[in-house]
């Protein structure tokens, strides 16, 4: 089975709500999509994906590791769905051949985020549609993977250089969504106050990453609860678009089409 780090949420490893913000995302981008080629770059196991099929789709996931893909392939291949492993910043895909791009909290982990956009654009068809989802940079928690995070504006120009139309508009959380995650947010903060020097970014980032992966499952059991955590039962109605985004709406969500050539 693919590997559980701090990249890849996993039921049952990792709180209700970050599983809620991933849904939520496709499900949005899921009633934005209309038929042709879907590219689903990033796909992990595939779960989310399968929410992108449709009349009139074929639908194909990517991911970098080869394992996850064949993992993905074995799972949901009988309900027509393709996977292959791919690095999402040279995709093995002709360009303009893909009607729909869906880039979902994924293009946070590029040291070079513009390498991605330009690679979505290229694939995209003339008429083809880039959705892009990422934290909302002030809203995010600390994360080794997040190298590249954005406010919307800066996110719009980042994609306004490779696409001639681009809205941003804001995932929003409901009360509920916002208390669980000042809650961790606190705890983490609490956690984070053991390291005053601030050594964990001084250690060469591998060794970061290696302690994150396996340090992170175990807080997040440690603190989950009837209201927060694993086992809070919020899930993706906890979420919706919003054009008033603030430095707390958790996510991003990008719609940009017709590919600068």
């Amino acid at each position: 089975m693919a590997r559980l780090t701090g990249e890849r949420p996993m039921a049952g490893a990792t709180p209700d709500s970050l599983l809620a913000f991933h849904e939520a995302g496709y499900r949005e981008m899921a009633a934005r999509i209309g038929p042709g080629a879907v590219l689903d770059v990033g796909c992990g196991v595939g779960d989310q994906t399968a929410r992108l099929a449709g009349l009139g789709r074929l639908v194909l996931g990517v991911d970098y590791d080869p394992q996850t893909a064949i993992d993905a392939a074995q799972t949901w291949a009988p309900q027509g769905l393709r996977f292959a492993a791919m690095d999402g910043g040279r995709l093995a895909a002709r360009s303009a051949s893909i009607d729909w791009v869906c880039s979902s909290h994924f293009i946070e982990h590029f040291r070079a985020p513009e390498v991605h956009v330009a690679e979505l654009a290229r694939v995209a068809t003339e008429t083809g549609t880039a959705l892009v989802i990422t934290p909302n940079r002030p809203a995010d928690f600390e994360n080794p993977f997040h190298v590249a995070l954005f406010e919307a504006d800066e996110l719009e120009s980042l994609l306004a250089l490779f696409f001639e139309d681009v809205t941003v508009q804001g995932l929003e959380g409901s009360p509920e969504l916002h208390a669980d995650f000042g809650q961790r947010r606190a705890s983490g903060e609490k956690l984070l106050r053991l390291d005053p020097l601030d050594l964990r970014h001084k250690l060469p980032h591998r060794w970061y990453v290696w302690g994150y992966e396996r340090v992170l499952p175990v807080v997040y059991k440690a603190l989950g609860s009837s209201r927060t955590g694993i086992g809070s039962g919020i899930d993706d109605t906890h979420f919706f678009m919003t054009d008033r985004i603030t430095p707390t709406t958790p996510g991003l969500f990008a719609i940009a089409s017709r590919p600068r050539r």
